[in-house]
């Protein structure tokens, strides 16, 4: 197979996109070795093993700073039991183990009331396998600055460039603040858009080796910050940088400390970074088993807590669990977290390649659903199809 035939495209013109590797990748690929090199970016055979990897799986060609497991792993309580025959799809129901072949699933978890009622895994992955996050990383974000707020060494109304001084630039860039990034309405022109040459936007983003100069060269403004919402990872990745400022400590490492180990996480994970020892890639790319990533969603359905102990502020919770803003199709956004609509007070961390956790409260419901679905979203019929699952899961 030659390079020109194993690119894929692995994103369209979506909203929740994170990273398109198109046919124009070729190009760069053939062109000289030091083109990637003067352009920040991966040598042309990194690119090639990229453009032939499942989404999935595509952590581990990247450079990763490591996340420990808890030293005291707490492993859901198990009553199994089978999932409705059929679940709501489209303008019909499908069989539920068709939903998840046809939607091209990797591990399918359900909990009710903390117990994990379902576990599902499609031929050679297991409880062990770590799958990449894609955008439901946002989410995991979302939490740290919860607990950084929480703690006084952030607040909403700080502003970005008083917290990384470095990006002031003496216009309307410099009125950005955290609840601006939040809430994905800062403006910052990063495009999330499908493009035929990966050289700018948000799949400039997700390749380049150096994540904080590529920060201060895309720092002009679609719209005045808080004036709109529009979905922009670059304003995830801004917050993580933030995170790294006002904490002294890198992502993963508040990630380990914070949420992993007081939560139970069971295995390692990793989160990927812009090159060796450098600034994790915040927006995206969190590395993790289905069961760990079903802790963050059960923490957050149980208002933050773990055990007998409060990991995130319930005001926190209650922040990211009511709208803030409106996006495309009528989806609400608020601290990192989706609002899909039609909705009755669930929400759900969401990934460009087919990955969620979806929250129910009503139901006292988590549903982690990790994919390689590729272009075909689908993902207001996936929340609907986990919806309809939340409501008709035996008690």
């Amino acid at each position: 197979m030659t390079p020109s035939s194993s690119l894929r495209v692995f994103l369209g013109r979506h909203r929740r996109a994170v990273i398109a590797v198109p046919t124009a990748l070729t190009v760069l690929i053939a062109g000289c070795w030091a083109a990637t090199t003067v352009l920040s970016l991966p040598s042309p055979f990194s690119l090639i093993r990229l453009a032939d990897t499942p989404p999935s799986q595509q952590g581990a060609l990247f450079p990763a700073r490591n996340v420990d497991a808890s030293t005291k792993p707490a492993p859901a309580q198990k009553a199994l039991q089978a999932l409705p025959a059929t679940v709501a799809w489209k303008d019909g129901r499908k069989d539920t183990r068709q939903f998840l072949t046809d939607t091209h699933t990797n591990a399918f978890l359900v909990l009710r009331d903390g117990q994990l009622t379902h576990e599902w895994y499609r031929d050679g992955v297991d409880a062990q396998t770590r799958h990449a996050s894609w955008s439901t990383a946002k989410s995991v974000i979302s939490l740290l600055i919860g607990q950084s707020i929480a703690e006084g060494r952030l607040h909403e109304d700080d502003l970005l460039v008083d917290l990384l001084p470095e990006l002031k630039k003496g216009d309307a860039y410099d009125r950005i603040s955290v609840r601006h990034l939040l809430d994905m309405s800062s403006g910052i022109d990063v495009s999330e858009e499908y493009s035929r040459i990966p050289l700018s936007g948000t799949p400039r983003m997700y390749l380049t080796t150096d994540l904080p100069n590529f920060i201060k060269d895309n720092r002009t403004l679609r719209f005045t910050p808080g004036s709109a919402s529009d979905y922009r990872s670059v304003d995830t990745q801004l917050l993580g940088q933030i995170l790294h400022r006002v904490e002294g400590k890198s992502v993963a490492a508040l990630l380990q400390e914070r949420l992993w180990q007081p939560m139970g996480a069971e295995a390692d994970a990793t989160w990927n970074l812009d090159s060796e020892g450098g600034v994790e890639k915040s927006f995206c790319c969190l590395n993790a088993t289905a069961r760990d990533f079903a802790k963050i969603g059960q923490l957050v359905l149980d208002n933050g807590r773990a055990g007998d102990r409060q990991v995130v502020s319930k005001a926190w919770i209650d922040r990211l669990s009511a709208p803030a803003a409106t996006m495309a199709d009528g989806w609400g956004y608020s601290a990192q977290w989706w609002h899909p609509s039609g909705a009755t007070g669930d929400f759900s961390a969401v990934g460009i390649h087919g990955q969620y956790i979806y929250v129910n409260p009503a139901k006292r419901t988590v549903i982690v659903k990790l994919s390689d679905h590729g272009t075909q979203q689908d993902e207001q019929e996936t929340i609907d199809a986990m919806r309809d699952l939340s409501q008709n899961l035996h008690h």
